[in-house]
This record gives structure tokens, sequence and C-alpha cells, in this order.
């Protein structure tokens, strides 16, 4: 078996050609999280004071920590979008259920003559269009109080400091300022040399 010399003909061009991933210092990690939490702070001093009080220092570090992987920045975006096309469909769904109102009222109208029965024939629409809307809005609660349940867990599960399930009106309000500060935070960009 004959020997076959190796070139470095292809494999010069190859190795320009890749690009090195480098990984980020310790240095430049710890100026990044220095970055994020004063930025966090920033936002926490705008809350209202008492809700200033249920969001501590400790906690801000860890939402910090956890942000520095732009993953975290990935997975709010998408629930946020998920979030909105639900609520758009729920409106259709809503608005869907106002026009067969107002559809079914117009046939009425353009059938019955009689301004007494017409008048009745409305009260008893009526009486079941709110029932149905309210069985609809009802529904629709259910509906965005499970997107709610399933981002808290999402987010628990991705290791989000600050989440996890809960149905405390409280507690999910709090839940929403530290979305709000990730979504403000995945919005900026980090120089170090500033």
């Amino acid at each position: 078996m004959a020997d076959i010399p190796a070139t470095s003909e292809g494999s010069a061009n190859t190795s320009e050609a890749v690009v090195e991933y480098q990984q980020p210092t310790p240095e430049f990690l710890q100026r990044k999280i220095y970055f994020l939490v004063d930025q966090l702070r920033t936002y926490h001093s705008e809350l209202p004071e008492n809700l200033q009080t249920r969001i501590s220092y400790d906690l801000l570090t860890e939402l910090a920590n956890c942000v520095l992987n732009d993953g975290i920045f990935v997975i709010v975006k998408a629930l946020m979008e998920l979030q909105h096309e639900t609520e758009r469909h729920l409106i259709k769904i809503r608005m869907q259920a106002e026009n067969e109102y107002e559809i079914e009222v117009a046939e009425w109208r353009s059938k019955i003559k009689d301004p007494e029965e017409l008048r009745h024939i409305l009260g008893l629409m009526k009486i079941k269009h709110t029932k149905k809307l309210h069985e609809s809005d009802t529904k629709i609660i259910e509906i965005l109080d499970q997107k709610v349940n399933d981002q808290q867990s999402t987010l628990q599960k991705a290791g989000v400091p600050g989440f996890y399930v809960t149905e405390n009106p409280k507690e999910i309000k709090i839940q929403m300022f530290l979305l709000d500060f990730i979504l403000r935070l995945s919005r900026l960009k980090y120089e170090p040399g500033k």
C-alpha cells in the first residue's frame, strides 16, 4: 500500500473559513452582570414602593445571572408572541358572538312588524345574548388563566427566578413586572467599553 502524501492545499482555506466562537472571559461576564443588575435596579426604582419591597435585590441579581444567556430572551419573546396570538383569537371569538347577536336582531326586526311582539322577542334575545356572552367571557378568562399558568410553568422550568405557578393576583403582578424587566433588558445591547 502506497503512502499518500497529505497536502495542506485544502486545509489552509478551510481553517480560514471557520470562525471560532470565543467564550466570554470571566471579567466580561462579571461586567455584564454588573451592567444588568444596574439596569434592573433602575427599572426596580420606577416601581411603586409597595412593589419594590416585594422584589429583592437578590432576586434582581439572580435575574441578571439568568439573562446572561440570551436563550431566556428567546423564550420570553416566544411566550409573548403566543399570548398575543391567543388574545387576537379570543377577541375574534368575542366579536363573532356580538356580530351573531346583531344579525339575529336585524333578522327579527325585518320579520316581525308588530312592535309589542318585537319588543318581547328582542327582550328574550337580550337575555339569551347576555347569558351567552357571560359564558363566552368565562371561557375566555379560563383560557387566559391557563395561558398564564403555562407561561409560569415554562419560565419556572427554564430557571427564571421569581416564576412559579400561582393564581395569587399580587404574585402574578410581580411576575408581570419581572417579564417587563426581561423584555426591556432584551432590547439593550451591552457594550463593555462604555
